[in-house]
Protein backbone atom coordinates (compact mmCIF):
# COMPACT_ATOMS: atom_id res chain seq x y z
CA UNK A 1 0.00 0.00 0.00
CA UNK A 2 1.13 3.56 -0.70
CA UNK A 3 1.40 6.86 1.14
CA UNK A 4 -0.41 9.63 -0.72
CA UNK A 5 -0.59 13.37 -0.14
CA UNK A 6 -3.70 15.24 -1.34
CA UNK A 7 -3.68 19.05 -1.60
CA UNK A 8 -6.74 21.14 -2.37
CA UNK A 9 -7.69 24.78 -2.59
CA UNK A 10 -10.08 25.30 0.37
CA UNK A 11 -13.17 25.94 -1.75
CA UNK A 12 -16.10 23.56 -1.39
CA UNK A 13 -16.38 22.37 -5.00
CA UNK A 14 -12.61 21.82 -5.11
CA UNK A 15 -12.33 20.05 -1.75
CA UNK A 16 -15.42 17.80 -1.89
CA UNK A 17 -14.31 15.68 -4.84
CA UNK A 18 -10.81 15.38 -3.38
CA UNK A 19 -12.26 14.15 -0.08
CA UNK A 20 -14.26 11.55 -1.99
CA UNK A 21 -11.08 10.38 -3.72
CA UNK A 22 -9.15 10.33 -0.45
CA UNK A 23 -11.85 8.34 1.32
CA UNK A 24 -11.76 5.76 -1.46
CA UNK A 25 -7.98 5.45 -1.29
CA UNK A 26 -8.20 4.94 2.47
CA UNK A 27 -10.81 2.22 1.95
CA UNK A 28 -8.34 0.51 -0.37
CA UNK A 29 -5.72 0.39 2.39
CA UNK A 30 -3.60 3.40 1.50
CA UNK A 31 -2.41 6.02 3.94
CA UNK A 32 -3.63 9.48 2.91
CA UNK A 33 -2.67 12.90 4.26
CA UNK A 34 -4.79 15.82 3.07
CA UNK A 35 -3.83 19.50 3.18
CA UNK A 36 -6.52 22.14 2.84
CA UNK A 37 -8.42 24.72 4.90
CA UNK A 38 -9.23 24.23 8.57
CA UNK A 39 -12.97 24.36 7.97
CA UNK A 40 -12.81 20.90 6.32
CA UNK A 41 -10.76 19.26 9.10
CA UNK A 42 -13.50 17.15 10.70
CA UNK A 43 -14.89 16.00 7.37
CA UNK A 44 -11.43 14.83 6.30
CA UNK A 45 -10.79 12.99 9.57
CA UNK A 46 -14.18 11.24 9.34
CA UNK A 47 -13.10 10.00 5.91
CA UNK A 48 -10.12 8.28 7.55
CA UNK A 49 -7.43 10.68 6.35
CA UNK A 50 -4.85 12.65 8.32
CA UNK A 51 -5.46 16.40 8.17
CA UNK A 52 -2.94 19.24 7.83
CA UNK A 53 -4.03 22.88 7.62
CA UNK A 54 -2.50 25.40 5.25
CA UNK A 55 -0.37 28.17 6.68
CA UNK A 56 -1.32 31.84 6.63
CA UNK A 57 -3.53 33.32 3.93
CA UNK A 58 -3.96 29.95 2.21
CA UNK A 59 -6.20 28.83 5.09
CA UNK A 60 -9.43 30.73 4.44
CA UNK A 61 -13.11 29.88 4.89
CA UNK A 62 -14.88 29.96 1.53
CA UNK A 63 -18.24 30.59 3.24
CA UNK A 64 -17.03 33.99 4.46
CA UNK A 65 -16.28 35.69 1.14
CA UNK A 66 -15.49 39.18 2.55
CA UNK A 67 -12.76 37.66 4.72
CA UNK A 68 -10.63 36.59 1.76
CA UNK A 69 -12.08 38.69 -1.10
CA UNK A 70 -12.69 41.98 0.73
CA UNK A 71 -12.85 44.21 -2.36
CA UNK A 72 -14.67 41.84 -4.70
CA UNK A 73 -17.72 44.06 -5.14
CA UNK A 74 -15.54 46.74 -6.71
CA UNK A 75 -15.01 44.58 -9.78
CA UNK A 76 -17.15 43.25 -12.63
CA UNK A 77 -16.63 40.83 -15.52
CA UNK A 78 -13.06 39.83 -16.32
CA UNK A 79 -11.73 42.24 -13.70
CA UNK A 80 -13.64 40.32 -11.02
CA UNK A 81 -12.45 36.98 -12.38
CA UNK A 82 -8.87 38.24 -12.29
CA UNK A 83 -9.30 39.50 -8.72
CA UNK A 84 -10.73 36.13 -7.64
CA UNK A 85 -8.01 34.10 -9.33
CA UNK A 86 -5.22 36.20 -7.86
CA UNK A 87 -6.50 36.05 -4.29
CA UNK A 88 -7.72 32.44 -4.23
CA UNK A 89 -5.15 30.66 -6.39
CA UNK A 90 -2.07 32.87 -6.92
CA UNK A 91 -1.20 34.88 -3.84
CA UNK A 92 -1.74 31.77 -1.72
CA UNK A 93 1.01 29.82 -3.53
CA UNK A 94 3.85 30.64 -1.07
CA UNK A 95 1.85 29.48 1.95
CA UNK A 96 0.59 26.41 0.08
CA UNK A 97 4.11 25.44 -0.94
CA UNK A 98 5.56 25.90 2.56
CA UNK A 99 2.87 23.66 4.02
CA UNK A 100 3.30 20.96 1.39
CA UNK A 101 7.09 21.05 1.67
CA UNK A 102 6.91 20.49 5.43
CA UNK A 103 4.86 17.34 4.87
CA UNK A 104 7.06 16.10 2.01
CA UNK A 105 10.19 16.58 4.12
CA UNK A 106 8.94 14.69 7.17
CA UNK A 107 6.90 11.94 5.49
CA UNK A 108 7.62 9.31 2.87
CA UNK A 109 5.16 10.30 0.16
CA UNK A 110 4.84 8.04 -2.87
CA UNK A 111 2.71 10.44 -4.96
CA UNK A 112 0.85 13.71 -4.64
CA UNK A 113 -2.68 14.33 -5.90
CA UNK A 114 -4.01 17.90 -6.16
CA UNK A 115 -7.11 19.60 -7.48
CA UNK A 116 -6.49 20.84 -11.00
CA UNK A 117 -6.45 24.53 -10.08
CA UNK A 118 -3.99 24.12 -7.20
CA UNK A 119 -0.85 26.15 -7.90
CA UNK A 120 1.04 25.51 -4.68
CA UNK A 121 3.28 22.88 -6.27
CA UNK A 122 4.04 24.85 -9.43
CA UNK A 123 7.62 25.51 -8.23
CA UNK A 124 8.08 21.77 -7.63
CA UNK A 125 6.76 20.88 -11.07
CA UNK A 126 9.21 23.23 -12.78
CA UNK A 127 12.21 22.15 -10.67
CA UNK A 128 14.73 19.47 -11.66
CA UNK A 129 15.09 18.32 -8.03
CA UNK A 130 13.93 14.78 -7.13
CA UNK A 131 10.24 14.67 -6.20
CA UNK A 132 7.32 12.26 -6.06
CA UNK A 133 4.91 12.17 -9.01
CA UNK A 134 2.35 14.99 -8.95
CA UNK A 135 -1.05 14.24 -10.49
CA UNK A 136 -4.06 16.53 -10.69
CA UNK A 137 -7.80 15.96 -10.78
CA UNK A 138 -9.68 18.46 -12.96
CA UNK A 139 -12.61 19.47 -10.73
CA UNK A 140 -13.77 22.30 -13.00
CA UNK A 141 -14.08 22.57 -16.79
CA UNK A 142 -10.72 21.98 -18.46
CA UNK A 143 -8.58 25.11 -18.62
CA UNK A 144 -6.00 24.72 -21.37
CA UNK A 145 -5.05 27.04 -24.20
CA UNK A 146 -5.78 25.65 -27.65
CA UNK A 147 -5.86 26.77 -31.24
CA UNK A 148 -9.44 25.44 -31.33
CA UNK A 149 -10.91 27.31 -28.34
CA UNK A 150 -11.18 30.79 -26.91
CA UNK A 151 -9.51 31.26 -23.51
CA UNK A 152 -11.29 30.14 -20.37
CA UNK A 153 -13.42 32.83 -18.78
CA UNK A 154 -15.11 34.06 -21.95
CA UNK A 155 -17.61 31.17 -22.14
CA UNK A 156 -17.39 31.04 -25.92
CA UNK A 157 -18.11 28.00 -28.09
CA UNK A 158 -15.09 26.38 -29.78
CA UNK A 159 -14.26 26.76 -33.45
CA UNK A 160 -11.60 25.04 -35.54
CA UNK A 161 -12.46 26.79 -38.81
CA UNK A 162 -9.99 29.19 -40.33
CA UNK A 163 -11.84 32.21 -38.99
CA UNK A 164 -12.42 30.48 -35.67
CA UNK A 165 -8.75 29.73 -35.18
CA UNK A 166 -7.87 33.31 -36.08
CA UNK A 167 -10.34 34.46 -33.43
CA UNK A 168 -8.89 32.04 -30.90
CA UNK A 169 -5.31 33.10 -31.64
CA UNK A 170 -6.15 36.76 -31.05
CA UNK A 171 -8.19 36.11 -27.90
CA UNK A 172 -5.58 33.75 -26.43
CA UNK A 173 -2.89 36.38 -26.98
CA UNK A 174 -5.08 39.01 -25.37
CA UNK A 175 -5.71 36.72 -22.41
CA UNK A 176 -2.01 36.17 -21.85
CA UNK A 177 -0.79 39.72 -22.41
CA UNK A 178 -3.77 41.98 -21.65
CA UNK A 179 -6.78 40.48 -19.83
CA UNK A 180 -4.75 38.48 -17.29
CA UNK A 181 -1.43 40.27 -17.46
CA UNK A 182 -1.71 41.36 -13.81
CA UNK A 183 -2.50 37.79 -12.77
CA UNK A 184 0.65 36.52 -14.48
CA UNK A 185 2.64 39.28 -12.81
CA UNK A 186 1.18 38.26 -9.43
CA UNK A 187 2.23 34.66 -10.11
CA UNK A 188 5.81 35.71 -10.87
CA UNK A 189 5.86 37.76 -7.67
CA UNK A 190 4.64 34.74 -5.71
CA UNK A 191 7.44 32.64 -7.21
CA UNK A 192 10.00 35.31 -6.34
CA UNK A 193 8.72 35.39 -2.75
CA UNK A 194 9.67 31.74 -2.30
CA UNK A 195 12.95 32.01 -4.20
CA UNK A 196 11.77 29.88 -7.11
CA UNK A 197 12.47 30.27 -10.80
CA UNK A 198 9.98 32.11 -12.97
CA UNK A 199 6.89 30.19 -13.99
CA UNK A 200 7.57 28.46 -17.31
CA UNK A 201 3.85 28.45 -18.11
CA UNK A 202 0.93 30.86 -17.98
CA UNK A 203 -0.54 30.99 -14.47
CA UNK A 204 -4.05 30.10 -15.64
CA UNK A 205 -2.89 27.26 -17.90
CA UNK A 206 -1.07 24.77 -15.69
CA UNK A 207 -2.90 21.56 -16.63
CA UNK A 208 -0.15 20.45 -19.02
CA UNK A 209 2.53 20.85 -16.32
CA UNK A 210 1.37 17.93 -14.15
CA UNK A 211 2.69 14.41 -14.60
CA UNK A 212 -0.90 13.36 -15.29
CA UNK A 213 -4.06 15.46 -15.48
CA UNK A 214 -7.21 13.45 -14.73
CA UNK A 215 -10.16 15.50 -15.93
CA UNK A 216 -13.54 14.75 -14.37
CA UNK A 217 -16.52 14.60 -16.67
CA UNK A 218 -17.34 12.90 -19.95
CA UNK A 219 -14.87 13.55 -22.75
CA UNK A 220 -17.68 14.59 -25.08
CA UNK A 221 -18.77 17.42 -22.75
CA UNK A 222 -15.36 19.06 -23.20
CA UNK A 223 -14.51 21.10 -26.27
CA UNK A 224 -12.49 19.15 -28.88
CA UNK A 225 -8.85 20.24 -29.07
CA UNK A 226 -6.55 19.03 -31.82
CA UNK A 227 -3.61 20.10 -29.63
CA UNK A 228 -4.81 18.63 -26.32
CA UNK A 229 -1.87 17.98 -24.00
CA UNK A 230 -1.00 14.24 -23.96
CA UNK A 231 -1.03 14.11 -20.14
CA UNK A 232 -4.83 14.63 -20.06
CA UNK A 233 -7.21 11.72 -19.48
CA UNK A 234 -10.99 12.02 -19.06
CA UNK A 235 -12.06 9.83 -16.16
CA UNK A 236 -15.83 10.27 -15.72
CA UNK A 237 -17.89 11.42 -12.74
CA UNK A 238 -17.56 10.70 -9.06
CA UNK A 239 -20.41 8.87 -7.31
CA UNK A 240 -23.09 11.16 -5.92
CA UNK A 241 -23.73 11.29 -2.19
CA UNK A 242 -27.16 10.47 -0.80
CA UNK A 243 -27.03 10.60 2.99
CA UNK A 244 -29.93 13.03 3.55
CA UNK A 245 -33.21 11.79 5.03
CA UNK A 246 -36.32 11.65 2.86
CA UNK A 247 -38.73 14.58 3.34
CA UNK A 248 -42.36 13.85 4.20
CA UNK A 249 -43.49 14.82 0.69
CA UNK A 250 -41.14 12.37 -1.06
CA UNK A 251 -43.97 10.07 -2.21
CA UNK A 252 -45.32 12.90 -4.38
CA UNK A 253 -42.41 12.25 -6.77
CA UNK A 254 -44.46 9.47 -8.32
CA UNK A 255 -44.26 10.42 -11.99
CA UNK A 256 -47.77 11.86 -12.15
CA UNK A 257 -46.33 15.21 -13.23
CA UNK A 258 -42.98 16.53 -14.37
CA UNK A 259 -40.46 17.34 -11.64
CA UNK A 260 -38.21 20.40 -11.86
CA UNK A 261 -35.38 20.52 -9.34
CA UNK A 262 -33.68 23.84 -8.53
CA UNK A 263 -30.62 24.53 -6.40
CA UNK A 264 -28.01 27.21 -5.84
CA UNK A 265 -25.52 24.76 -4.34
CA UNK A 266 -24.11 24.96 -0.82
CA UNK A 267 -22.03 28.16 -1.08
CA UNK A 268 -23.76 30.60 -3.45
CA UNK A 269 -27.07 30.19 -1.65
CA UNK A 270 -27.25 33.20 0.64
CA UNK A 271 -29.53 35.12 -1.73
CA UNK A 272 -32.36 32.96 -3.07
CA UNK A 273 -33.36 35.80 -5.41
CA UNK A 274 -30.52 34.79 -7.73
CA UNK A 275 -32.14 31.60 -9.03
CA UNK A 276 -34.47 29.79 -6.64
CA UNK A 277 -37.16 32.46 -6.30
CA UNK A 278 -37.22 33.27 -10.06
CA UNK A 279 -37.72 29.56 -10.75
CA UNK A 280 -40.55 29.29 -8.23
CA UNK A 281 -42.23 32.36 -9.68
CA UNK A 282 -41.78 31.17 -13.26
CA UNK A 283 -43.44 27.80 -12.70
CA UNK A 284 -46.08 28.70 -10.08
CA UNK A 285 -48.94 28.11 -12.53
CA UNK A 286 -47.42 25.22 -14.51
CA UNK A 287 -48.49 21.62 -14.07
CA UNK A 288 -45.12 20.62 -12.61
CA UNK A 289 -43.75 19.87 -9.17
CA UNK A 290 -40.90 22.24 -8.24
CA UNK A 291 -38.43 20.69 -5.79
CA UNK A 292 -36.11 23.11 -4.02
CA UNK A 293 -32.95 22.40 -2.05
CA UNK A 294 -31.70 25.31 0.05
CA UNK A 295 -28.21 23.78 0.28
CA UNK A 296 -28.33 23.49 4.05
CA UNK A 297 -29.79 26.95 4.67
CA UNK A 298 -32.95 27.19 6.78
CA UNK A 299 -35.92 26.41 4.54
CA UNK A 300 -37.99 29.03 6.37
CA UNK A 301 -35.89 31.74 4.73
CA UNK A 302 -37.78 31.15 1.50
CA UNK A 303 -41.03 32.27 3.09
CA UNK A 304 -44.38 31.39 1.49
CA UNK A 305 -44.12 29.41 -1.75
CA UNK A 306 -46.56 28.36 -4.48
CA UNK A 307 -48.70 25.27 -3.96
CA UNK A 308 -46.64 23.22 -6.44
CA UNK A 309 -43.35 23.79 -4.59
CA UNK A 310 -41.69 21.37 -2.14
CA UNK A 311 -38.69 22.52 -0.09
CA UNK A 312 -35.94 20.75 1.84
CA UNK A 313 -32.64 21.89 3.25
CA UNK A 314 -30.86 18.80 1.90
CA UNK A 315 -31.97 15.91 -0.29
CA UNK A 316 -30.63 12.42 -1.12
CA UNK A 317 -29.12 13.43 -4.43
CA UNK A 318 -28.51 9.96 -5.81
CA UNK A 319 -32.19 9.00 -5.37
CA UNK A 320 -33.63 12.39 -6.32
CA UNK A 321 -32.03 12.69 -9.75
CA UNK A 322 -33.65 9.47 -10.93
CA UNK A 323 -37.06 11.12 -10.39
CA UNK A 324 -36.34 14.52 -11.97
CA UNK A 325 -37.16 15.75 -15.49
CA UNK A 326 -35.15 19.01 -15.53
CA UNK A 327 -32.52 20.47 -13.20
CA UNK A 328 -32.17 24.24 -12.83
CA UNK A 329 -28.70 24.99 -11.46
CA UNK A 330 -26.12 27.74 -11.11
CA UNK A 331 -23.61 25.57 -12.95
CA UNK A 332 -21.26 24.19 -10.30
CA UNK A 333 -19.23 21.66 -12.30
CA UNK A 334 -19.68 18.72 -9.92
CA UNK A 335 -23.44 19.16 -9.95
CA UNK A 336 -23.52 19.35 -13.75
CA UNK A 337 -21.63 16.05 -13.91
CA UNK A 338 -23.94 14.38 -11.41
CA UNK A 339 -27.03 15.51 -13.32
CA UNK A 340 -25.66 14.28 -16.64
CA UNK A 341 -24.64 10.97 -15.05
CA UNK A 342 -28.32 10.54 -14.21
CA UNK A 343 -29.33 11.36 -17.79
CA UNK A 344 -31.22 14.55 -16.87
CA UNK A 345 -31.14 17.75 -19.00
CA UNK A 346 -30.30 21.13 -17.46
CA UNK A 347 -31.12 24.81 -17.41
CA UNK A 348 -27.97 26.60 -16.23
CA UNK A 349 -27.59 30.11 -14.80
CA UNK A 350 -23.84 30.46 -14.34
CA UNK A 351 -22.59 33.88 -13.31
CA UNK A 352 -19.39 33.54 -11.25
CA UNK A 353 -16.12 31.56 -11.06
CA UNK A 354 -16.05 28.72 -13.61
CA UNK A 355 -19.85 28.41 -13.77
CA UNK A 356 -20.30 30.30 -17.08
CA UNK A 357 -17.90 27.82 -18.69
CA UNK A 358 -19.94 24.88 -17.38
CA UNK A 359 -23.12 26.51 -18.68
CA UNK A 360 -21.58 27.13 -22.09
CA UNK A 361 -20.55 23.48 -22.41
CA UNK A 362 -24.05 22.27 -21.50
CA UNK A 363 -25.52 24.44 -24.25
CA UNK A 364 -22.84 23.52 -26.81
CA UNK A 365 -23.34 19.81 -26.13
CA UNK A 366 -27.12 19.96 -26.54
CA UNK A 367 -27.87 18.71 -23.02
CA UNK A 368 -29.60 21.89 -21.88
CA UNK A 369 -29.97 25.65 -22.08
CA UNK A 370 -27.50 28.32 -20.95
CA UNK A 371 -29.28 31.39 -19.53
CA UNK A 372 -25.98 33.33 -19.84
CA UNK A 373 -26.42 35.07 -16.49
CA UNK A 374 -26.32 34.18 -12.82
CA UNK A 375 -29.42 36.24 -12.08
CA UNK A 376 -32.04 35.33 -14.70
CA UNK A 377 -35.57 36.70 -14.77
CA UNK A 378 -38.51 34.47 -13.97
CA UNK A 379 -39.61 34.75 -17.60
CA UNK A 380 -36.24 33.51 -18.86
CA UNK A 381 -36.20 30.54 -16.47
CA UNK A 382 -39.77 29.58 -17.29
CA UNK A 383 -39.21 29.76 -21.04
CA UNK A 384 -36.07 27.61 -20.79
CA UNK A 385 -37.63 24.96 -18.55
CA UNK A 386 -40.66 24.63 -20.82
CA UNK A 387 -38.43 24.36 -23.87
CA UNK A 388 -36.39 21.55 -22.30
CA UNK A 389 -39.52 19.68 -21.18
CA UNK A 390 -41.05 19.98 -24.64
CA UNK A 391 -38.01 18.90 -26.68
CA UNK A 392 -36.97 15.28 -26.21
CA UNK A 393 -33.60 15.99 -27.83
CA UNK A 394 -32.28 17.55 -24.61
CA UNK A 395 -33.06 14.43 -22.58
CA UNK A 396 -31.72 12.17 -25.33
CA UNK A 397 -28.38 14.01 -25.26
CA UNK A 398 -28.23 13.84 -21.47
CA UNK A 399 -28.88 10.10 -21.62
CA UNK A 400 -25.99 9.65 -24.03
CA UNK A 401 -23.76 11.35 -21.48
CA UNK A 402 -25.11 9.01 -18.80
CA UNK A 403 -24.23 5.99 -20.93
CA UNK A 404 -20.72 7.34 -21.52
CA UNK A 405 -20.14 7.97 -17.82
CA UNK A 406 -21.50 4.56 -16.83
CA UNK A 407 -18.58 2.98 -18.69
CA UNK A 408 -16.02 4.67 -16.42
CA UNK A 409 -15.10 3.59 -12.88
CA UNK A 410 -13.69 6.96 -11.87
CA UNK A 411 -12.28 6.14 -8.45
CA UNK A 412 -10.63 2.96 -9.69
CA UNK A 413 -9.06 4.89 -12.58
CA UNK A 414 -7.57 7.44 -10.18
CA UNK A 415 -6.08 4.69 -8.00
CA UNK A 416 -4.61 2.97 -11.07
CA UNK A 417 -3.11 6.22 -12.37
CA UNK A 418 -1.46 6.86 -9.01
CA UNK A 419 -0.08 3.32 -8.87
CA UNK A 420 1.28 3.60 -12.41
CA UNK A 421 2.97 6.92 -11.60
CA UNK A 422 4.60 5.42 -8.51
CA UNK A 423 5.75 2.36 -10.43
CA UNK A 424 7.18 4.51 -13.24
CA UNK A 425 9.13 6.56 -10.74
CA UNK A 426 10.49 3.43 -9.04
CA UNK A 427 11.63 1.99 -12.36
CA UNK A 428 13.53 5.18 -13.12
Amino acid sequence: MANYLICSTPVHHHVSPMIAVGAYLVSRGHRVIMITGTRFAEQIKRAGMEFVAFEGRADFDDRDVPSYLPFRERYRGIARLQYDVQNIFIKTIPAQLRTARNVLQRERIDAVLVDGAFGGLSPVLSSSAPRPPVLAVGVISLVQFSCDTAPAGLAMAPSSSGLGRARNRILNALARHVFFRDTQRAAQQAMAEIGAVRLPHFAMDISSAFDRFLQLGPATLEYPRSDLSPNVRFIGALPTEGAAALPEWWNELDGSRAVVYVSQGVIDNQNFDRLIRPTIAALAKDDVLVVVSTGGRAAERLGAVASNVRVAETLPYDRLLNLVDVVVTNGEYGEVQAVLAAGVPLVVAGGTEDKPESAARVSWSGAGIDLRTGTPTAAAVGSAVRAVLADERYRARARRFAAELAELDTLRIIEEELAQAVAARSSR
